[in-house]
């Protein structure tokens, strides 16, 4: 991969002016639930200031619909299913999953206009999907790549989190992964994951954080993990951490470790253990979301036990983050006037920032987020390197 000229530090850490807007773009795929958690029952979900009712047909197959009936406005998840279709339970209107009311009480005709919005919905990665804006441009194909969640050379799981926090905050959150250092000193943090260097590159669509820790200490999740492999504890290791973001709202965290100097950065992970954090945050609210994740492995694959131990595991990781985001959100609300300075550790989650003003742009004539949709582009493919400085040495008592 090329490095382009580094930009000045001013654009590296110039907020975008949509930096504390809670918008989302509408004409993209959302997780809107696990594939386990729709059955042939009624799902209440708000899903982007949309609120939805999902259930699946006889065949198996999704159906997300508006949680209001056409009549009163009754929430039709309070109704019953009837075949493949839905009954309200106030006055007995029944939709069918198109939206279309195929049955009135006490009418011989049924008034045409009678609808409820019927979503696109998708099923892949062992999510359901939902695309909340304009149904004619809904390309499948747009559906985040989360394969590893249903592939058979990966094992693992994971869950839901209804976080109390805009879903930025948790973009955030994941693309500068140095927090681990003091949120998760317990499990996950390193004073390695502060003082090392990583790259920012990013395209149209997506941008990636790349760091590597050669020759370190493994934390202790990682250990467990290497014992659990090898039968042995690790020495020395080479650590990795590759940050994958797709816009709006889906990062995929490529991670792992194997014994110092085997190849790892150069390809060959064969002799460590290697994971994916899987995360995809669907926007509920301006300050709430749904979370969904998932940690996958390539090692034991049919090991349930190790499977459920990782994903308690990361569940407690999540927990020390869940808190962080709650209070930061409490924070934002309590100082609506706050402007936020970034730091270079930040420069992942400006990328991020910007690829999603990018769709928002799009989609609204907002001079704000076209703004921000031409900075993305005019440093199109560009990569930064981040740097420690001795001053972080000296902070962290590794100088």
């Amino acid at each position: 991969m090329a490095e382009s000229a580094v930009p000045p530090d001013d654009d590296l850490r110039r907020v975008p002016d949509t930096f504390t807007l809670p918008d989302w773009p509408r004409n993209c795929w959302y997780a809107a639930a696990y594939d386990v958690e729709l059955k042939r029952q009624l799902l209440p979900r708000r899903i982007a200031a949309h609120n939805l009712v999902m259930y699946r047909r006889a065949s198996g197959e999704p159906v997300a619909l508006e949680d209001a009936c056409w009549h009163r406005l009754m929430p039709l998840s309070k109704g019953n299913i009837e075949g493949d279709n839905v009954q309200c339970g106030y006055h007995g209107l029944v939709f069918n999953p198109e939206g279309r009311c195929v049955f009135m009480p006490s009418q011989k005709t049924i008034n045409p206009a009678a609808r409820v919005r019927s979503y696109p919905v998708v099923e892949r990665h062992r999510f359901v999907w939902v695309w909340p804006g304009d149904p004619a441009v809904a390309d499948p194909h747009l559906v985040p790549d989360l394969h590893w969640n249903d592939d058979p050379e990966w094992a693992g799981d994971g869950d839901l989190i209804h976080l109390k926090c805009g879903y930025k905050l948790i973009v955030d959150n994941l693309m500068d992964l140095t927090h681990e250092t003091f949120v998760h000193q317990s499990s996950i943090g390193q004073r390695s994951i502060a003082e090392v260097p990583f790259e920012v590159t990013h395209g149209p669509n997506s941008a990636t954080v790349t760091r590597w820790m050669e020759n370190v200490e493994a934390p202790p999740f990682w250990r467990m993990q290497f014992e659990w492999k090898r039968g042995e504890p690790p020495g020395k290791v080479d650590r990795w951490q590759i940050i994958q973001f797709q816009a709006p709202s889906t990062i995929a965290i490529d991670v792992g470790i194997a014994p110092a100097g085997t190849g790892a950065r150069q390809g060959d992970r064969s002799q460590g253990v290697s994971g994916f954090v899987l995360n995809t945050m669907t926007p509920e609210t301006e300050s709430s979301c749904h979370y969904f994740w998932a940690f996958v492995r390539d090692y034991n694959l049919t090991d349930q036990r190790i499977t459920t131990l990782l994903r308690k595991g990361v569940a407690g990781v999540f927990a020390e983050d869940e808190e962080v985001l709650a209070a930061q959100q409490q924070a934002v609300e309590a100082h609506p006037d706050k402007q936020f300075y970034n730091l270079n550790i930040d420069s992942g989650a400006m990328w991020a920032r910007r690829l999603t003003d990018k769709m928002i742009a799009g989609e609204a004539h907002d001079v704000r987020y076209e703004r921000s949709a031409a900075e993305a582009h005019e440093l199109d493919g560009s990569t930064t390197r981040v740097e420690a400085t001795e001053a972080d040495a000296r902070r962290l008592g590794v100088a």
